[in-house]
């Protein structure tokens, strides 16, 4: 565990999410927690399925390696690495309403489960409505106490959980797998090909 100070419990809201980044500190590492596990789980269900079919899910890319897909757009581990040094971003968000816990904090991967290029908070928080993340792209929605996509191209799979803890008025990284990198978004020369938004709020 890190351990690490992320943010104050104050600079986070309910209608939006605070990004950061993390590092993996295991090569062979995606995500942790419950909510992944479940995305892994469904997404391996898919590739048995395809196997069964006498498909290969591998396709071999320019650099020599496989990457995993999956016929029904529901993000796979290998699609989320980026090349700088494994440096990931990552979202939280404020779990709000009448009977959640005031200080009920919640990490994911910021990626969208549909296509894992689009981010869900593009560097000025990802859209909150209605306690779901909104991915702007396509319309998707996810529902922010255990990142289930509720609607969307991806329905059903889940977002890659980051575990947190909240003590002393504090959010710290309490993932094993990650280790804090600093506040806001990866930096990258390349241009953003993704449009800003498809979905009207």
């Amino acid at each position: 565990m890190d351990g690490t100070r992320i943010a104050d419990v104050s600079d986070l809201s309910t209608d939006d999410t605070f990004l950061f980044r993390v590092r993996s500190v295991d090569e062979n590492a995606v995500a942790s927690g419950d909510a992944a596990l479940r995305s892994d789980e469904r997404t391996a269900d898919a590739a048995d399925e395809r196997a069964a079919d006498d498909t290969d899910p591998a396709t071999e890319t320019d650099g020599g390696e496989t990457s995993a897909t999956n016929d029904d757009g529901i993000a796979m581990p290998d699609d989320m690495q980026d090349d700088d040094d494994d440096v990931r971003e990552a979202i939280l968000l404020q779990l709000g309403g009448e009977d959640d816990d005031a200080e009920a904090v919640v990490g994911w991967l910021n990626y969208c489960q549909h296509m894992t290029h689009i981010k869900l908070d593009k560097g000025s928080g990802a859209p909150v409505r209605d306690s779901e993340v909104i991915c702007v792209n396509h319309g998707a929605l996810f529902a922010a106490d255990s990142g289930e996509c509720t609607y969307g191209p991806c329905e059903g799979a889940f977002l890659n959980e980051i575990d947190v803890r909240v003590a002393d008025d504090g959010v710290y990284l309490a993932d094993e797998d990650f280790e804090y990198v600093g506040e806001g978004p990866v930096e990258s020369d390349d241009d953003d090909l993704s449009s800003s938004s498809n979905v009207i709020l």
